[in-house]
């Protein structure tokens, strides 16, 4: 055999070699270096999973978070013939098999392949421990954190002892901050200490709002020690005055957003009213029509949700604006002057607007999907979080307001829409086309009432009478803020919607309603303009 036969040989078989480690199937490194204990732990009973599971957490880093998080779910099934794991999951109704660590599909395992991994509560317990141990040394100072506040409720020896050997030399400041506190948790927790310990201890736990620690420190103040139930006594209530603090910043916060709510459906009928004097009771259905052509774009971009409200926003404007002009066009332009007609003519539009919705859509309300972004919440500590969807809307309905300050100051439409509104008859002697401006006027309010209907979309359900739920309180915000004064209707809405959300903890929802009105009927008596009160001939 000559030598360049023998090479050729050697070449086949190494490249033989090579295609079988690569076709092979992999399940990651970690699967590898545990096999042997998954092995034990797919093959063991209830009683012995433990002490394995405490093998694999030593043998281990967070790479094998998956495993865990896994068996707690309860979907880690064994795969005895190849004593390998693999979990479960359900997509489109079907079971899926995957791999634990490299999350690859296993197309070649049916039910009876496999055997599930049985949990119960100890076990359970010992996990979501392991967890927040194992991600106690991740990379990531954000994990490192979440892990030591979940071990706050569930300190036990071992758990101190790995923050004890970790707490001299973590770098990152709030780590370190919660591994401090978790330890002097431990030390205020340990009645056989000096009271002067365990009274330091809880000195520094006054600084936190953790639940965890208000409960230990509810659980001190029955301590036989004096010293230390006079201490948890005092940081308990230093902690209370730091909550009533959050407390009022949130209902705060939440008065803030039922004001934004508020001004986005009622500036739009103070322009309106403030123009052309119409009382329209179906401004509430433009605010309907907004919510409804939300729904009908996810429905036409289900693929694109995070996308929709951009495109429903200007769509919303356009269906109630165009809307708006409709009913100015056949209705209000012929009842110039009297307001009563107006409100009459306005009340069976809404009626007859209504009635269409349900014949198009059903009586049933319809859910709008809240894109991602605006889902979930802001947390600033423990006691206080603020939600996205809530704090966007603020947002919106001031950047809204500014636009609309800007339009009527900085453009002939708004400057067309000042002339009529201080004196009607001159504007028109000076060439204004009233109809013109009437027209727009209403479509633009309108529009406005459209673009609230979208911000409600992302707070309650989509019905038929959704613009009922919020006409009374526009009319009693433009009457509070002055006719037709944005300024007004700013600060009228903010003012309503921050009184209603600190009357109702302790009057209740409706009770604050009616002492709201009859708080507006006693300033119209002193004050019947407003709070901005127009000037010049307008006011006449």
């Amino acid at each position: 055999m000559t030598l360049r036969r023998i090479t050729v040989k050697y070449c086949i078989a190494l490249c033989c070699c090579l295609f079988g480690l690569l076709s092979f199937p992999s399940y990651g490194a970690e699967s590898t270096s545990l096999d042997p204990l998954l092995v034990e732990l797919g093959e063991a009973k209830m009683k012995d999973v433990e002490p394995i599971l405490v093998r694999i957490e030593a043998a281990s880093d967070d790479s094998i978070l998956p495993l865990f998080r896994t068996l707690l779910e309860g979907n880690l099934y064994y795969i005895e013939a190849e004593g390998q794991v693999v979990g479960q999951s359900d997509v489109n109704g079907e079971t899926v098999y995957k791999d634990v660590f490299t999350q690859q599909t296993r197309t070649d395992l049916q039910k009876g392949d496999v055997d599930k991994i049985r949990v119960n509560n100890k076990l359970r317990g010992y996990l979501r421990n392991a967890m927040a141990r194992i991600q106690l040394t991740a990379k990531s100072p954000g994990v490192r954190e979440s892990a030591v506040r979940e071990l706050l409720s569930k300190l036990d020896d071992d758990t101190v002892e790995v923050l004890e050997g970790l707490y001299p030399n973590e770098p990152n400041k709030k780590v370190k901050e919660a591994m401090g506190l978790a330890l002097a948790m431990n030390t205020a927790s340990q009645t056989g200490l000096a009271p002067s310990n365990r009274i330091a201890a809880i000195e520094k736990m006054s600084t936190s709002l953790e639940s965890d620690v208000r409960n230990l420190l509810t659980r001190l103040t029955r301590d036989d020690s004096a010293a230390v139930v006079s201490a948890a006594n005092a940081a308990l209530e230093k902690i209370a005055q730091r909550v009533n603090r959050f407390a009022f910043v949130d209902q705060l916060f939440f008065g803030l957003s039922l004001g934004s709510v508020l001004l986005l459906a009622s500036i739009g009928l103070a322009i309106t009213f403030g123009v052309m004097g119409v009382i329209n009771m179906a401004h509430g259905e433009m605010i309907m029509l907004g919510a409804y052509t939300t729904y009908v774009v996810q429905l036409i971009m289900p693929n694109y949700i995070d996308y929709s409200i951009w495109v429903a926003i200007p769509a919303a404007f356009l269906v109630s604006g165009l809307m708006g002009v409709l009913i100015e066009r056949l209705v209000i332009c012929r009842l110039h002057g009297r307001p009563l007609e107006t409100l009459l003519a306005t009340f069976g539009i809404s009626l007859i607007l209504q009635q269409l919705v349900r014949t198009i859509f059903s009586p049933l309300n319809r859910q709008v999907s809240t894109p991602s972004w605006m889902s979930g919440s802001w947390e600033i500590n423990p006691v206080l979080s603020l939600t996205l969807n809530r704090l966007y809307i603020l947002a919106f309905a001031l950047l809204v307001f500014i636009v609309l300050v800007i339009v009527l100051k900085k453009t002939s439409l708004g400057l067309n829409v000042r002339a009529v509104s201080q004196n009607r008859n001159m504007a028109k002697a000076m060439g204004v086309k009233t109809n013109w401006v009437d027209a727009m006027t209403f479509g633009f309010g309108s529009g406005i009432a459209g673009i609230a209907g979208v911000a409600l979309s992302q707070l309650t359900n989509v019905g038929p009478n959704l613009g009922q739920s919020y006409i009374i309180d526009s009319f009693m915000v433009v009457v509070f803020g002055g006719m037709g004064n944005l300024l007004g209707t700013l600060v009228a809405a903010f003012t309503l919607g921050i009184a209603t959300k600190f009357l109702e903890p302790t009057t209740g929802a409706v009770l604050a309603a009616i002492l709201v009105l009859v708080f507006i009927i006693l300033f119209i008596q002193k004050r019947p303009k407003g709070l901005f009160p127009q000037k010049g001939r307008a006011a006449e």
